[in-house]
């Protein structure tokens, strides 16, 4: 496969925060990039083009694919079908698959089981029936989720008796197959630290891994990731990112491939994928030796993948939630913080305005 070269442009789906990182990543390659998506967000901030349209449009898209090299996308809520129409005639990396597989969370499931990969215990759920039957077989406590475009602990409720599950079913929108966003009710998993393995696999095939963060969450958003993890959780290490590299393999995917993990006394447990940079692996501009964003953008466009080395001793990353985005001053007297603001204007609770980087040389 011949190398996209640089002086081309990069296509992106999605305007957010991990969009401007990947064409902050692409400039530096010397790569132009262009920004598709409903509305402006802060991508369009340091790209070279903006086209506003749906991701539904198919008319929109094409236009936007005539005028770049080759297309990738930021985040999932983009239709499968719509990423296989532009692949017919611009390189999109990751493909339709990956895609398909990450968005939906019973896949999700079936392929990790494919891979041999540990997960809590799930039924697919279409209605309050089927959610009480799940229930009897899985017993409480549990979780129900919705399959599609669940995030930062949306679309989740938790379940601690079963004469619950009416509110629960309420509480995630009470979905339908119908509708086309059935549910899942997953069983409770008993661990001591939640990780993420984070690969990108070049179209040749080859593989590169990160060291594993250790993530903490609060009130379900990602607060903090460290490296190096625990030794308990480096334990598990080896065997989560050797799932991680089959999952990609399996796939045939292309690009960064996000995969988190529950670490138990029994061995990593499979919680959830992602086909893209991830929240987690922000640590990377700074603490690896070349980040994902710029191994993604390097993937997509068929260029050598990097580096992934430490570059220090250890890293944190710390996420800048809602106002905590006001400390801005203070971190960047602090030695040894890397700032970096997404550039949004409005800090609601609970909404990502930034993060900072702190490396122990």
């Amino acid at each position: 496969m011949t190398a996209i070269p640089p002086g081309s442009t990069l296509g992106i789906l999605g305007s957010g925060q991990l969009g401007r990182m990947l064409a902050m990543a692409a400039a530096q390659l010397g790569y132009r990039v262009h920004i598709y998506a409903p509305e402006s967000g802060p991508a369009c901030d340091v790209s070279a083009a903006f086209t506003q349209g749906d991701y539904d449009d198919p008319a929109a898209l094409f236009a936007f694919a005539d005028q770049v090299d080759a297309i990738t996308f930021e985040f999932e809520n983009v239709e499968p079908v719509a990423i296989a129409q532009l692949g017919a005639r611009r390189p999109t990396r990751p493909h339709s698959l990956s895609l398909d597989i990450a968005r939906y969370r019973v896949n999700e499931k079936e392929w990790a089981a494919r891979i041999g990969a540990q997960t809590a215990p799930w039924r697919a759920v279409s209605n309050l029936s089927s959610l009480k039957t799940a229930l009897d077989e899985i017993g409480t406590p549990a979780i129900l989720k919705t399959t599609l475009f669940g995030y930062d602990g949306k679309g989740q409720a938790r379940i601690s008796d079963p004469a619950d599950s009416a509110k629960a079913w309420e509480e995630i929108g009470s979905p339908t197959l119908e509708s086309g966003f059935p549910a899942i009710l997953e069983g409770h998993v008993r661990f001591f630290a939640e990780f993420s393995v984070i690969v990108c696999r070049g179209v040749d095939g080859s593989s590169v891994a990160w060291d594993v963060p250790e993530n903490l969450h609060r009130n379900g958003i990602l607060a903090t990731s460290t490296v190096p993890a625990r030794e308990a959780i480096l334990a598990q290490a080896e065997k989560a990112t050797a799932y991680a590299i089959a999952m990609a393999d399996k796939l045939g995917h292309v690009g960064v491939l996000t995969c988190e993990f529950f670490a138990t006394a029994d061995g990593p447990v499979f919680n959830e994928m992602a086909p893209r940079v991830h929240n987690s692996g922000h640590w990377t501009i700074e603490g690896a030796e070349t980040s994902q964003f710029e191994n993604h953008v390097r993937a997509v466009l068929g260029l050598p993948l990097g580096p992934v080395e430490l570059t220090g001793a250890s890293v944190e990353m710390q996420n800048l939630i809602g106002d905590e985005v006001d400390a801005w001053h203070d971190l960047l007297a602090q030695p040894g913080a890397h700032l970096h603001l997404y550039g949004k204007n409005d800090a609601r609770p609970g909404r990502k305005m930034g993060h900072v980087t702190r490396l122990r040389r």
